[in-house]
């Protein structure tokens, strides 16, 4: 997709760990219902879960009986899925504060970059329960919502705000 670089080797090989854990990971399957009834709206036809994980947002939706979208996971963590790729809905479900700081900047111009309709992103504004090997908590970071209102709006219109318990949900549009 892009030679951005958006994870450090030393980060990658814990958030791999961490992947090891299955309780790790499972934040998109609060965002079903929410991403179900965005499908319609925008006529999406396929899904980027950017920050995929064990790909709980596939089966969720699956669950929840939406067929007939193309789904397309990326996750550094595991390299089997590819690269991103671009679709009518991108999600992002908990993953910007697990972002390395230093590559905030081209994780949201990735996800800019790949959302021909519409995108999805949630974000934990406070501490996780995880610790990383090094000792950092799992959230690298942890910055209140306007904080990170200005850096997503660099990159997107925004659409929908929705405060949520311990951070938010943002429905976007890619900046013309």
């Amino acid at each position: 997709m892009s030679e951005r670089t958006t994870i450090s080797e030393t980060y990658l090989r814990q958030q791999r760990d961490l992947h090891l854990d299955p309780r790790y990971g499972v934040a998109s399957l609060g965002f079903c219902e929410t991403i179900k009834d965005l499908i319609p709206t925008w006529k999406v036809h396929s899904i980027s879960d950017y920050g995929a994980g064990k790909c709980n947002l596939r089966q969720g939706l699956a669950d929840l009986g939406v067929t007939g979208i193309d789904y397309h996971p990326y996750d550094p963590a595991f390299p089997e899925y590819g690269e991103p790729k671009p679709a009518d809905l991108v999600a992002c479900i908990d993953v910007l504060e697990h972002i390395e700081e230093e590559y905030l900047d081209n994780v949201l111009q990735d996800l800019r970059d790949i959302t021909h309709r519409v995108g999805f992103i949630s974000v934990h504004t406070g501490p996780a329960s995880k610790v990383l090997p090094d000792g950092r908590n799992a959230h690298l970071i942890q910055q209140r919502s306007g904080w990170w209102l200005l850096r997503i709006c660099q990159y997107f219109d925004l659409v929908e705000l929705q405060s949520v318990r311990g951070g938010f949900w943002m429905v976007t549009r890619s900046k013309a």
